[in-house]
């Protein structure tokens, strides 16, 4: 006799995504930014004093700020994620014509970075805990299809060298960083983290941003610190550090008057209005994870009694930020994904799927990558939710 699938519990999803967010909200979008500090004095001392560009107080307080708080030697902040990703692919040495390894499963920006610098994006499988980069497979299929020419890692079949791994902590939960350390370190591959969305995540008591060679954060408006738009590069080695400033700042030699630049370089700093935002969100940066952890402990424990449907909770090596919380439907049921949010869209709740992969995408259909069967998987059955931090304040107990 066949069994038939039980369709999902769409109305009971919604119930239980309604049950953790403000009971007067109809509309509610995925991330917002959460202003509730000195944002409004910061910004106006900027107008007042006219510094608004890319110099003043608040961009070496923002800078420092950033160091302290992920402790790393050196923070220097810049207009996006993407421009602090193209720098540190640049100070990695990536050049034209070679590859980087980069998680099928991300957002575009990581893999457009790498265009940038003339390289080819080499896609890479994800595993189903974190959602980052699978450091087994990826050890598997590098012994598989590359070679070592010296101290150099390429590719059997296109001759390229691999120089990097980029590894994305996706939705803020840490990757498995020191595995994947040890295989960038068995092929003398660079590793740089892709923390875009990771500001505030811990990887075994530390913050993310120590493993890679360069790691990055983005501050768009829909991240957990915002400064509008920006981003920044961290990095502990101080010689590279400076140098990554160097060229992100035109790479102008310092004089009184005279306009010198020793090399081609970028206009990526990011101007003064805008880290005024982000020392004032740096100041609550605590309650921000504080009040995100909240909410998604909420939803963990509304969806714990829920059959056909998970939610993604952080890695047990870690303590995430908590930044996009995710649900992950079972796959008996996946077919029914774009069903739920049509449904969920159609209530107020602004839910959204997980990026479209990236070989799927029309400019990196040709690009190199290995089989991606677990970020196919996750493609197909995730379902990210409401997580602005002042959600929880507002939500009936």
């Amino acid at each position: 006799m066949q069994h038939l699938k039980a369709p999902l519990g769409k109305e009971s999803i919604l119930k239980a995504i309604r049950s953790c967010l403000p009971a007067d909200r109809k509309n509610i979008e995925l991330h917002e930014p959460y202003f509730c500090g000195n944002e409004w004095k910061y910004v106006k001392e900027c107008l007042d004093t006219n510094w608004v560009s890319s110099v003043g107080k608040f961009v070496d307080l923002f800078e420092q700020k950033l160091a302290e708080y992920t402790g790393v030697k050196r923070a220097f902040a810049v207009v996006n994620g993407t421009a602090a990703l193209h720098i540190s692919l640049k100070m990695a040495g990536v050049e034209t014509g070679d590859e980087v390894l980069v998680p099928d499963l991300t957002f575009v920006a990581t893999a457009n970075a790498v265009t940038y610098c003339g390289a080819f994006p080499h896609f890479v499988d994800c595993e189903p805990v974190s959602l980052g980069v699978d450091a087994k497979a990826l050890d598997k299929y590098l012994a598989e299809m590359t070679e070592m020419r010296g101290s150099v890692c390429c590719n059997r079949d296109t001759g390229r060298a691999i120089k990097v791994l980029i590894v994305m902590h996706t939705f803020g939960h840490p990757s498995d960083l020191d595995a994947l350390q040890a295989v960038c370190d068995r092929y003398k591959i660079l590793l740089i983290e892709d923390a875009a969305e990771a500001l505030g995540s811990f990887y075994k008591n530390r913050h993310v941003g120590h493993w890679g060679k360069f790691s990055i954060l983005s501050f768009n408006g829909n991240k957990t610190l915002t400064t509008g738009g920006g981003g920044a590069i961290l990095t502990d080695d101080e010689d590279l550090g400076l140098r990554a400033k160097h060229i992100a700042t035109t790479a102008k030699l310092p004089h009184p008057f005279l306009f010198f630049h020793d090399q081609i370089g970028y206009n990526y700093r990011m101007p003064n209005i805008n880290a005024a935002l982000g020392v004032a969100q740096m100041e609550n940066m605590a309650f921000f994870l504080e009040q995100k952890r909240k909410l998604a402990m909420r939803y963990k424990k509304a969806f714990s009694g829920l059959s056909g449907i998970r939610f993604v909770d952080e890695p047990s090596y870690a303590k995430s930020n908590f930044w996009l919380n995710a649900i992950l439907l079972d796959r008996g049921v996946a077919q029914e994904r774009d069903a739920l949010l049509d449904y969920l869209r159609n209530d107020g709740i602004r839910a959204r799927p997980a990026w479209t992969l990236m070989h799927k995408l029309p400019m990196f259909a040709d690009c190199p990558r290995m089989e991606v069967p677990v970020a196919e998987d996750i493609e197909a059955r995730l379902i990210n939710i409401p997580s602005s931090p002042f959600l929880i304040n507002e939500a009936t107990s």
